[in-house]
């Protein structure tokens, strides 16, 4: 067995390097906030974080297409679907998927376009606002690979590959603070992408012996896909939506409701926290589900508890240490963060502790649950979190117009424990079935 082998076959050295690669990524995201909240003016930076929304809604609204290839693919690579009631993984389909992902990358762009020209996002430079959108939309394709490579017992690989990406993303990022023209740093990190996904998607090509064929037949493939699990996509697509939705919404509502800064700049805060903890518990998850996968396609549903219960364990032990950590140093970090232009205080800080707790759990239930394919059930329990997220904010506005910064996050903090607590009795129903 080959170094890099046995390295993809140890799931603590594979959390090891996934959590390396989740520290780059959360440095990657408070370096754009940091950089770009100190090069724009603050009517530009906030027009910057709806155009980062935006982003977040379209990486996000490629409708579980990653998350259904990792189920059809890794059941496929443990020779366990031979005669699926689904009709089986093709190796057509990757490429009927890899459409798909394009038109939506196509699609949001003629958006953005669209909303530059008629002056629904307001920016004096629209060129880096089209470039930095550009580069997010790569996440898309990035995403589709890393779960492919997954699939296959490529974590390592990937991890290593895209530890590098960010490197010099960072670099790149830290460069305009010392001169580098802002546009110029993002179409590098864009053509830097693109060549690192390009490396991935050729080695999943090799993996799994494919022919350039494979990749151009849409009609084998969009038909193989359209009869066996268009259900499975509906079903994902409808519950991506709806996660988006509930996680994002927020930065549009308050726009709305107010034009102060303040509460726009709490949730993007309270929105970094979560990334950044949910970063942390999907990669210590995604270093079980080689196990999980395998537990639950053999049927050892005793094993499948107890590495559900590490999962869960190690979840909720990152949540309480970053919120004992935000509540310590939370105040100072917010400054940092944005330069001084708001102040958060305890209460704040409190809720937003809570809210990373409950969502730690969440986490867990979603990234486990679409591994294996359970998309149907997994829209029923977003629909209860969309609704407290949409009716957060007005409520706020309405009960509570004096503290509606607070009044928001507590109803919101609210929504997350609501729906972590229908989580765990999903995840207690897997275990039992």
């Amino acid at each position: 067995m080959s170094m890099l082998a046995r390295m993809e076959a140890s799931a603590r050295i594979l959390a090891l390097v996934k959590l390396a690669n989740v520290g780059l990524v959360m440095i990657w995201g408070f370096a754009v906030t940091f950089v770009f909240v100190r090069v724009l003016p603050l009517a530009e930076f906030q027009a910057f974080l709806l155009l980062v929304a935006f982003g977040n809604f379209t990486i996000s609204a490629e409708f579980g297409l990653t998350s259904i290839i990792y189920a059809r693919l890794r059941r496929f690579w443990l020779g366990s679907d031979e005669e699926a009631a689904d009709g089986g993984f093709r190796l057509e389909e990757m490429g009927v998927l890899f459409l798909f992902l394009g038109l939506l990358i196509a699609g949001a762009v003629a958006i953005l376009l669209g909303a530059l020209a008629l002056g629904g996002l307001h920016t004096a430079m629209p060129m880096l606002f089209l470039l930095f959108f550009l580069t997010a939309c790569l996440n898309l394709p990035a995403l589709l690979a890393k779960r492919a490579l997954a699939a296959i017992d490529g974590n390592f690989l990937w991890e290593g590959l895209d530890c590098a990406r960010r490197l010099v993303t960072i670099g790149l990022l830290a460069a305009i603070l010392f001169g580098l023209d802002p546009r110029l740093s993002v179409a590098l990190q864009l053509a830097i992408s693109v060549l690192v996904i390009g490396y991935a998607i050729v080695h999943v090509h090799r993996r799994l012996s494919m022919r350039r064929s494979h990749w151009f037949a849409f009609r084998v493939g969009g038909g193989h896909v359209r009869r066996h699990y268009l259900r499975d996509i509906g079903a994902s697509a409808a519950f991506t939506v709806s996660d988006i939705v509930a996680y994002n919404a927020p930065y549009f509502t308050i726009a709305m409701a107010t034009s102060d800064a303040r509460p726009m700049l709490l949730f993007d805060f309270f929105f970094k926290m979560s990334r950044s903890l949910s970063m942390l518990v999907r990669a210590m998850v995604e270093a079980a589900l080689p196990r999980i996968t395998r537990a639950y396609h053999a049927g050892e549903s005793g094993r499948v508890r107890q590495l559900l219960t590490r999962a869960l364990g190690a979840a909720l032990f990152f949540a309480l240490a970053g919120s004992a950590l935000l509540m310590l140093i939370g105040r100072w970090l917010f400054d940092k963060l944005f330069d001084g232009r708001a102040a958060i205080d305890q209460a704040d800080l409190g809720l937003t502790a809570l809210a990373l707790v409950a969502l730690s759990v969440i986490c867990v239930s979603v990234y486990v649950q679409a591994a294996l394919g359970r998309f149907a059930h997994l829209l029923q329990r977003s629909l209860p979190f969309l609704a407290g997220s949409l009716l957060s904010v007005p409520l706020a506005g309405a009960f509570w117009p004096d503290r509606f910064d607070l009044g928001f996050l507590g109803l919101y903090a609210l929504t997350l424990m609501l729906a972590a607590g229908l989580h765990l009795v999903s995840l207690r129903r897997l275990v039992r079935a």
